[in-house]
C-alpha cells in the first residue's frame, strides 16, 4: 500500500485527534501564516505561537491540494517542488503531492538562488510551492523558474510572481482524488547533502516510504500516546521518515522551529513529549547549558521523555555517557541511514545495546549490511567491472574487525540517482547492495563502527587516518565543545591532519593544552595543525568539512618535523 494510506486511516479512526503541532518561539521576531482550517490568518506577532491540526483536517488540506494540482494539469509521474521551512503546511502539503500521483521533491532551505535553479532543473519540477523566506532568492530566477512551470506561494501577501496556495485550495474538494497509486509507482526526489559537491537527485518509490515508516515504528515502538518532538529539517530524509513512526501508530508529531536549548526542553515540557530526536550540536549544546547553570533540569516537567535519539552523523560516545549522566532513564538510540537507503535507520544501535555505544548498531529492520573492500581496492585486486556496466562492481567483503567499506542492502534502497546513470552505476550494484562511501568496521558481536567517509580519510605518510576516531578522542577533553580533523596537503607526507576546535563558552584552552591531551594517541595520529574556529555543521548536522578544507587548505603546509610511528 502507498504511504498516503496511514493518513487516510488515521483520519478514518482518530479524526478529532491532534496529528501536528507547530511550535514558533521565536514568532515575535516575525510575522508568520498559516492554515487555520482551510482559511489563511496571519499569527500574532507575539508569542508564544502554537497551532495544531487534527488528522481530518490534515487528510482533508492533502486532498484539497491534490485535486488542486490536478485541476491545474499536474499528472500521474510529474515533480512538485517543496520549499518551506518547517512548518503546519508542510506536511499536508507533501501528501497532496503524492495523493495526486506526483512525484514529490523537497528542497534544502539552505540553497542559494543558483542551488534552487539547479535542483529544479535536475528533477525536471514542473510546479515550485514556497514560502515567504524565499521570495528573494525565487525572484532572483523568476525568469528562469516561471517557464512552463507553476509558482505556488504559501503565506500571506503572495508575491506578484506566484499564485496563492491556499487560496487555489479552497476552491477545491476535500475528497481523496481519483488517482491510482500503487507501491511500485514512483514517489520522491530527495537530494544529497551537498556536502561533497552539488547535490544528486535520488528517487525512491512508495514502497521505500513505506518500508521507513515500518521500520521507524519498528525500532522505537511507537504508540498511540506517543508525542514526537520533530526538530531537524523536514526537506531531509531523517527527520520525516522518523515522523512516520507518528504516522504508523497515529500518534502527535510537533514541530519546534527552535534550537536553543531553553526552547528544546521547553517544547518537551509543555508538549509532554515521550521521544526527542536530536543532533549532536543540539545535544552539546543541552549538556552545556546544564553543565553551566544556564538551564536546570528541575525548571522542566520531563518526566514523559522516554527516548532520546540522534542521527545523521557520528556521535561521539563522551555525549552520550554525560546524557546519561543528567537523564539516567532515558532509552538512548542511534540511526545510521543515507537519503539513497531513505533513512531512518538502515543500521540502528537498538535501545536494549547501550553498552555498545560508540557503534551505530546492526542491520535494521528488514535490512542486510557487510562490510567491503573499498572501490579503490578492489580495482587493485582486478574485480573491477567494466567501464560500460550498468551496476558497481562486486567486491569482496573484509575480514571481521578490519576497516572496509559499508554496504546495505533492503527495500528501501533508490532507484537510481535520477538522470545520472554513471554515479548510480558506482553505487548499486547488479544484486542490489548499496555500497555507502562510509568506512567501518565491525566487533566480533556483529556490531558496526563507522571509521569516516572514504572521501575523509587522511593518508599521511603511507598511513591511514581515520577522522571520526580523533574527533571522538577530542569530545573527551572537557573544554571542547565540537572538533572537526581534515586533512591538509604537505610537501613531505602527501597529507597533513588539522584539527578544528572550537570551545565551549567560559571555558579556555591553548593549544599546549591540546597537544598534551593528544599524547595518549599514537605520535600518527596526533593531529599537525591545531586552528580553533567554529565548526560549521549542514542544517543535518553533518561537518562541512569541504568549507574546512577549502578555507584552511590553500597552500601547502610544510611539517618537516612530522614523523610516522
Amino acid at each position: 500500500m502507498p504511504i498516503t494510506e496511514f493518513l487516510e486511516r488515521n483520519a478514518r479512526e482518530w479524526p478529532n485527534d491532534v496529528a501536528l503541532v507547530e511550535i514558533n518561539p521565536e514568532v515575535g521576531a516575525k510575522r508568520l501564516t498559516t492554515w487555520k482550517e482551510y482559511n489563511l490568518i496571519e499569527a500574532p506577532t507575539t508569542g508564544p505561537y502554537r497551532q495544531e491540526i487534527t488528522w481530518r483536517v490534515f487528510d482533508e488540506k492533502a486532498n484539497r491540494t491534490a485535486n488542486a494540482l490536478i485541476a491545474r494539469g499536474v499528472n500521474k509521474g510529474e515533480k512538485v517542488g517543496i520549499l518551506l521551512m518547517n512548518c503546519l503546511d508542510w506536511l499536508p502539503i507533501y501528501f497532496g503531492i503524492l495523493k495526486a500521483g506526483a512525484i514529490a521533491v523537497p528542497l534544502n532551505y539552505r540553497y542559494s538562488s543558483d542551488e534552487i535553479d539547479y535542483c529544479v532543473n535536475l528533477a525536471d519540477v514542473e510546479v515550485l510551492i514556497f514560502g515567504p523566506e524565499f521570495i528573494g532568492r525565487v525572484e532572483e530566477i523568476v525568469d528562469r523558474l516561471s517557464r512552463g512551470r507553476l509558482l505556488f506561494y504559501v503565506g500571506a501577501n503572495c508575491p506578484s510572481f506566484a499564485e496563492s496556495l491556499a487560496q487555489e485550495t479552497i476552491n477545491h474538494s476535500s475528497q481523496a482524488p481519483d488517482v491510482e497509486v500503487s507501491d511500485d509507482d514512483l514517489a520522491a526526489i530527495y537530494f544529497s547533502s551537498g556536502t561533497t559537491g552539488f547535490p544528486k537527485a535520488i528517487l525512491h518509490k512508495h514502497s521505500a516510504l513505506v518500508h521507513s515508516a515500518l521500520a521507524e515504528q519498528n525500532h522505537h515502538s511507537q504508540k498511540k500516546d506517543d508525542a514526537f518532538l520533530c526538530i531537524p529539517p523536514l526537506y531531509h530524509t531523517g527527520a520525516k521518515m522518523h515522523w512516520f513512526g507518528s504516522l504508523v501508530s497515529g500518534s502527535r508529531g510537533i514541530i519546534l522551529r527552535g534550537i536553543q536549548p531553553e526552547q528544546i526542553l521547553r517544547a518537551a515540557s509543555d508538549e509532554k513529549c515521550t521521544i526527542v530526536w536530536l543532533l549532536v550540536p543540539w545535544a552539546q549544546d543541552i549538556l552545556d547549558a546544564l553543565d553551566s547553570g544556564r538551564l536546570r533540569k528541575e525548571d522542566f516537567d520531563l518526566d514523559a521523555w522516554r527516548l532520546m535519539h540522534i542521527g545523521a552523523q557520528p556521535v561521539p560516545p563522551s555525549l552520550i555517557k554525560h546524557w546519561l549522566d543528567y537523564f539516567p532513564n532515558h532509552e538512548y538510540d542511534t540511526n545510521y541511514g543515507l537519503s539513497e537507503s531513505l533513512g531512518p535507520g538502515c543500521v540502528h544501535l537498538g535501545v536494549e545495546n547501550i553498552e555498545k555505544v560508540g557503534a551505530i548498531g546492526v542491520p535494521g529492520y528488514g535490512w542486510e549490511t557487510k562490510i567491503v573492500e573499498s572501490s579503490e581496492d578492489s580495482a587493485a585486486s582486478g574485480s573491477c567491472a567494466d567501464l560500460s556496466d550498468t551496476h558497481a562492481a562486486p567486491r569482496k567483503e573484509v575480514p571481521r574487525g578490519e576497516v572496509g567499506e559499508l554496504a546495505v542492502r533492503g527495500p528501501a534502497v533508490m532507484i537510481e540517482y535520477y538522470k545520472d546513470p554513471a554515479a548510480t552505476a558506482e553505487v548499486l550494484s547488479s544484486d542490489g547492495w548499496l555500497y555507502t562511501g562510509d568506512m567501518a568496521k565491525q566487533d566480533e558481536d556483529g556490531f558496526i563502527y563507522l571509521v569516516d567517509r572514504k572521501k575523509d580519510v587522511i593518508i599521511t605518510g603511507g598511513e591511514n587516518i581515520y577522522p571520526v576516531q580523533i574527533e571522538d578522542f577530542l569530545h573527551e577533553m572537557e573544554a571542547i565543545k565540537d572538533a572537526a580533523v581534515i586533512g591538509l596537503p604537505d610537501k613531505r607526507l602527501g597529507e597533513i591532519s588539522a584539527a578544528i576546535i572550537e570551545i565551549k563558552d567560559g571555558y579556555s584552552c591553548t593549544e599546549e593544552d591540546v597537544r598534551d591531551f593528544c599524547k595518549k594517541l599514537p605520535r600518527y595520529k596526533r593531529p599537525v595543525k591545531i586552528i580553533f574556529a567554529d565548526v560549521p555543521r549542514n542544517a543535518t548536522g553533518k561537518i562541512e568539512k569541504p568549507k574546512l578544507r577549502e578555507e584552511y587548505g590553500g597552500a601547502f603546509i610544510v611539517a618537516a618535523e612530522t614523523e610516522i610511528e
